[in-house]
């Protein structure tokens, strides 16, 4: 038993190490630079809900230099050129940001959050017809993103991009 429990601690221990270095991680502190992104999205939006732009934007300016760190260790990541889309594009890049969203929906086409963003970034550029191409491929998910871009589409919920 003692045997068992020994090899289960070292199997763990091996594993823990292993994911800390696939993902990038800080190694003080055991955060990736894709969580700590993740985070400040999270506050970025709360400040502009609050209006406060200035703290949002220094929270995208962050999470988008991170994210680039994460994508140039870890590249091709579907979650992490979404968030390079969205922090981009909510810098005033909207060329940029496509291009990530584009990126992404090249390794996952059918990825919830870069089709709702690109859809979102349509409707800003006044491309309507490329955002009902995003929603379309939304329609069968079942899911949030496609209400809320139904909505931005249909005007009946603003978009802050």
């Amino acid at each position: 038993m003692k045997k068992l429990i020994y090899t289960l601690l070292i199997i763990t221990a091996f594993t823990n190490n292993s994911f800390s270095a696939s993902t990038g991680s800080d190694s003080s502190t055991g955060t990736s630079d894709y969580t700590k992104a993740y985070n400040l999205i999270k506050a970025a939006k709360k400040y502009e809900k609050k209006g406060k732009t200035e703290k949002a934007q220094k929270r995208y300016t962050k999470a988008q230099k991170l994210l680039l760190k994460s994508n140039e260790k870890k590249p091709l990541q579907a979650n992490t050129l979404n968030y390079l889309g969205f922090t981009t594009r909510k810098l005033g890049d909207y060329k940029k940001g496509e291009d990530f969203y584009l990126q992404g929906l090249q390794i996952e086409p059918d990825h919830k959050g870069i089709n709702e963003y690109l859809g979102e970034l349509y409707v800003v550029t006044n491309r309507i017809d490329l955002a009902k191409e995003r929603l379309e491929i939304l329609k069968s998910c079942n899911c949030e993103e496609y209400k809320q871009l139904k909505e931005i589409i249909n005007g009946t919920r603003k978009s802050k991009y």
